[in-house]
């Protein structure tokens, strides 16, 4: 019988800087009400001068380590989504080794935005029910505030930098565990939400830099359009591989994008916000580590328990997508 993967623990890592709407009303156009009105955000966190990604991504996997009752040392993959490494090369997962003291096991970054914590949980889920691994680490994590235009008040004002991170190991109870994930990409709509500097495409030089092509580039109106409709159809992809109904859903741990964003998909599946937990407000939108970083909050205020239905669901440049359906 092939074994359920599950996750054993969770951990997140956040910088202690926090910064409000109105902090940012000292450095560019705008205000509380206009950001608050239009994103659901009140304040999100930045990171610290001095640290880097591998940092947040470290601390959260050694929360989820801890939570999940075991060692570093026993981890046998690290898994980590980020679209703001450390460096273009290597893997900041191999920072995140070097940083919780292990080596030798396999440690590699993918790039899916916004949906790299879903990708990655997808990744896990097929080794562990492959028998290839038993404690695989999945962490999500940006410091988007060094890739942001911050006098472009229309992106600088949606992110947070953070890092979220889960053990996933096989079940004990074929009941519990992932119960399905989905993902899901469409080149056709890559141009509304890009970093078009630093590839192939833009080499850094003296005039790209000048040109502003290495921060976010995001068409607003086309990616609220396409979240909405693409999370509420892959929430009900994850709804219908299980045989479930939306009511059968006991929480939604959704990417924290933007709340109307979510407010529209929550309509659109037909459930009551009460069943989203909600952080958006506090944290702003950190891209991967938005999921796994809302998913340990919930776990530790106790709104998690044993048995609950949960539905995960992302979007993010690509365009990338996905859900998953976990009984905790």
């Amino acid at each position: 019988m092939v074994p359920r993967a599950r996750i054993l623990g969770t951990g997140r890592g956040v910088p202690s800087r926090v910064v409000s709407n109105d902090d940012l009303s000292r450095i560019v156009d705008t205000n509380d009400a206009w950001i608050t009105e239009r994103t659901g955000i009140k304040e999100r966190r930045l990171i610290e001068d001095g640290r880097v990604t591998s940092d947040l991504a470290a601390e959260a996997a050694r929360n989820a380590c801890e939570s999940a009752g075991i060692s570093p040392s026993e981890l046998d993959c690290i898994v980590l989504g980020t679209v703001t490494p450390d460096m273009p090369m290597p893997a900041t997962a191999v920072y995140v080794q070097q940083k919780l003291g292990i080596s030798g096991i396999p440690a590699f970054d993918l790039s899916a935005a916004c949906a790299g914590f879903l990708y990655g949980l997808t990744i896990a889920d097929s080794f562990v029910r492959a028998g290839q691994y038993k404690r695989v680490c999945v962490i999500g994590v940006e410091v988007l505030s060094r890739i942001l235009d911050w006098t472009d008040r229309n992106t600088c004002v949606l992110f947070g930098d953070g890092a979220g991170a889960v053990i996933v190991g096989p079940s004990e109870d074929p009941s519990r565990g992932i119960l399905s994930t989905h993902i899901f990409a469409d080149g056709g709509c890559a141009q509304h939400l890009l970093i078009p500097g630093g590839g192939t495409v833009h080499p850094t030089t003296p005039q790209s830099v000048a040109d502003k092509l290495h921060h976010v580039k995001m068409n607003g109106r086309e990616i609220f359009k396409n979240a909405v409709k693409n999370l509420a159809s892959a929430s009900i992809a994850a709804l219908e591989a299980n045989g479930m109904t939306a009511a059968d859903v006991d929480l939604v741990v959704a990417h924290q994008a933007n709340l109307r964003i979510i407010e529209a998909v929550a309509e659109r599946i037909k459930l009551p916000l009460d069943r989203f937990h909600l952080n958006i407000q506090r944290y702003g939108n950190t891209s991967s580590a938005s999921v796994p970083i809302a998913l340990d909050e919930a776990l530790r205020e106790g709104k998690i328990q044993p048995g609950m239905r949960i539905l995960f669901s992302a979007l993010g440049a690509g365009l990338s997508w996905g859900s998953a359906m976990l009984r905790w």
